[in-house]
């Protein structure tokens, strides 16, 4: 027996021990916070055990159902769905829940009710769950002033008032990137022990990508700056090398990928979605709240998405998200800002 090894096993960064070193920043917390991470940490292990075995539990397939958006509901999306709305409930720290599968928000009864709002996708990139790609699990958390009284109002609020986020990654492995607003750290779950472990510590993206990802099978719905931004990166005018295009379709795995090897992530509006797809709430915020916490940038094509104010739950914008240095380029930020 490998004594050393153990006895270093024992000393590994879990995510619960993460949370807990932040906590302690702040002498005058009281841990819902941490409470509340360890009911979300707890979802996605649940999650990621049910899309490890989808196939084999005939968990892939239609649910029957449409969600809010019109979407056809995957028997996981439905059962993600539970499970987190289940977990965050149970929590106790929660009074409002917004997900991409409910058509309204849950208002928590005032018994269970804590002082967080907590905004998720529970399954993003559920089309992609019949052919085995990365799929994932976005979540947003704010503080609401007043949990007896909380209305849909206070939930509108904007990005830039979010105090944690993070997505859970189900591929290859189960990877759980999560910021507290001091930095972002990616964990890796560990089947073995059953906790993720801290693998990506204090992620900043490059300053400089050779990846641009969009669709472009809707270039010709794209306005003129966004075209020609991605023209630029196909022929670049000033003798650099070609960026190379990479796109899952899943918006977790592309931002992941954009996060630790750089580049830039688009979705742009086009002549169909005026205001784009990606919904705010759920899908940009969080996003854009990790991608700024990571040294990055992130845009609406004409404003930082964290100044956004919704409208509606499940408002939809465009999103690009821009690393360090291309934001300092002029040309650059000025072409994908037009979009």
């Amino acid at each position: 027996m490998d004594h050393a090894a153990d006895t270093f096993r024992t000393d590994l960064m879990t995510i619960t021990r993460h949370v807990l070193n932040e906590q302690s920043r702040h002498p005058e917390s009281r841990g819902d916070l941490t409470i509340l991470l360890s009911h979300i940490v707890l979802g996605c292990k649940f999650v990621a055990s049910a899309v490890n075995k989808a196939g084999l539990a005939k968990l892939t397939g239609l649910a029957g159902e449409t969600n809010v958006q019109g979407e056809e509901q995957k028997k996981l999306d439905v059962l993600s769905n539970e499970v987190f709305v289940n977990a965050l409930v149970s929590s106790g720290r929660t009074c409002v829940l917004v997900s991409e599968e409910d058509e309204k928000a849950t208002f928590v009864d005032p018994k269970l009710r804590g002082k967080y709002c907590v905004c998720f996708d529970p399954l993003d990139g559920s089309s992609n769950i019949d052919c085995g790609v990365s799929i994932g699990t976005i979540f947003g958390i704010y503080m609401i002033k007043n949990q007896d009284t909380v209305t849909l109002e206070e939930v509108l609020q904007p990005g830039k008032d979010m105090i944690a986020a993070g997505y859970c990654m189900y591929g290859s492995s189960c990877t759980l990137v999560l910021s507290t607003g001091n930095g972002v750290n990616g964990f890796t779950l560990d089947p073995s022990l059953g906790e993720f472990i801290m693998t990506h510590p204090d992620i900043k993206i490059p300053p400089k990508g050779k990846i641009y990802s969009v669709n472009e099978g809707n270039a010709k719905n794209w306005d003129t700056p966004t075209a020609k931004y991605v023209e630029k990166c196909k022929y670049p005018t000033d003798g650099s090398s070609p960026k190379s295009l990479r796109y899952i379709g899943s918006m977790v795995a592309d931002v992941h990928r954009t996060l630790l090897y750089g580049g830039i992530f688009l979705y742009p509006a086009d002549k169909k979605s005026p205001s784009g797809k990606l919904r705010v709430m759920y899908e940009v915020f969080p996003m854009s709240f990790l991608m700024e916490e990571a040294g990055g940038q992130s845009f609406t094509g004409k404003g930082r998405s964290l100044d956004l104010i919704p409208t509606d739950i499940h408002d939809p914008r465009e999103i690009p998200d821009i690393p360090r240095q291309q934001r300092q380029r002029g040309g650059d930020q000025g072409a994908v800002r037009g979009g």
